[in-house]
């Protein structure tokens, strides 16, 4: 029997769009015994996974921001204690990764020094893999995964995946018309579509409208949206797991380059994503699951923070590409 530890700590969204190689590891190795290891936060997420045989969450970013150090050697502490493991993949290449990876054993496995922000990461794999950071994400995680393990996951397997985590709970929408789920919020300002913008995107299609909050600054600006127009309504506050069954059941989600977005790809539900400062390596593109970006130059390797023209997207291309979507056009 392999068994597997896979390091991946955060973020949402990197979590989401590297748990689809979970399936094809099962797939090439059945008896397989895979950890998990990442954040407290995104543990119920990767909880419901059937092919998460064991989780480890940690709180490193606890016990930074505590600047704690007992808590700290609690965590190596747990990670010692793991046991022992074929192979170690560290599928985020940061130094706090590379290193939790190193503590939990030897055979280790990652990005090389010239396929990561964080170079000195590197120096802590026992082997690597070669692929450019600019890449897109999901294929990056599948060639370090399927270099680690000796297996093969081709592009067009993963265009045909099977929907990467469950659906836990029941259908809570009516299809009397399509139902569109929107992501408004995001890790920082400029990579957020205005919420007037939004709401003109709304006006023009015959849908439900389902506004995604996270927070009270996102619940603030949802508000501001239902009240504009009558088609739009607050999504409830929401688990992880509420939240992938609430997007599996919907027909089409609009978001910003976060998360909660790229859960739709995830799961095999139509989505547009709007990019601003980054670009479409965030995803990966599919007749049904595209990118709409501003007409800024973007650099993934000097993401430019000062660049704000998310804004400059059409409302009019944005409700134009929706219907095609809906309509299977």
């Amino acid at each position: 029997m392999q068994k597997i530890a896979l390091v991946r700590l955060s973020a949402l969204g990197d979590i989401v769009n590297s748990a689809f190689v979970l399936q094809f590891i099962k797939k090439n190795y059945p008896d397989s015994s895979i950890t998990w290891v990442c954040e407290e936060v995104f543990a119920p997420l990767l909880a419901i996974h059937p092919n998460v045989d064991h989780l480890c969450a940690l709180q490193l970013k606890k016990a930074k921001k505590q600047k704690s150090l007992s808590l700290l050697f609690t965590q190596i502490k747990h990670l010692r204690g793991l046991g022992d493991f074929d192979k170690i993949i560290d599928m985020q290449g940061l130094i706090k990764s590379a290193v939790s990876a190193r503590v939990i054993g030897s055979n280790t496995h990652g990005f090389d020094k010239n396929s990561i922000r964080e170079p000195l990461a590197s120096f802590f794999y026992k082997t690597t893999s070669a692929i450019p950071y600019e890449e897109n994400v999901v294929l990056r995680n599948a060639k370090v995964v399927s270099d680690a393990l000796g297996i093969s996951i081709p592009k067009e397997e993963i265009e045909n995946k099977e929907p990467v985590f469950p659906v836990l709970h029941v259908d809570p929408f009516n299809h009397d018309k399509p139902n569109v789920v929107f992501v408004i919020g995001a890790s920082r300002p400029n990579k957020i579509y205005p919420k007037e913008r939004l709401v003109d995107v709304i006006n023009e299609l015959d849908v439900h409208a389902h506004i995604i909050w996270g927070n009270e600054a996102e619940k603030k600006d949802a508000l501001f949206i239902a009240k504009q127009t009558k088609k739009a309504r607050l999504a409830p506050s929401m688990r992880l797991d509420e939240l992938v069954s609430f997007i599996s059941h919907a027909d089409l989600l609009i978001g910003n380059d976060t998360g909660p977005t790229h859960m739709a790809w995830a799961q095999n539900r139509p989505s547009i994503t709007l990019f601003g400062p980054t670009n479409e390596r965030m995803i990966f593109p599919t007749p049904q699951n595209i990118g709409i970006h501003s007409p800024s130059n973007v650099d993934i390797l000097h993401i430019d923070k000062n660049d704000d023209s998310i804004k400059e997207i059409d409302p009019h291309f944005v409700a134009t590409k929706a219907k095609e979507l809906l309509h299977g056009l």
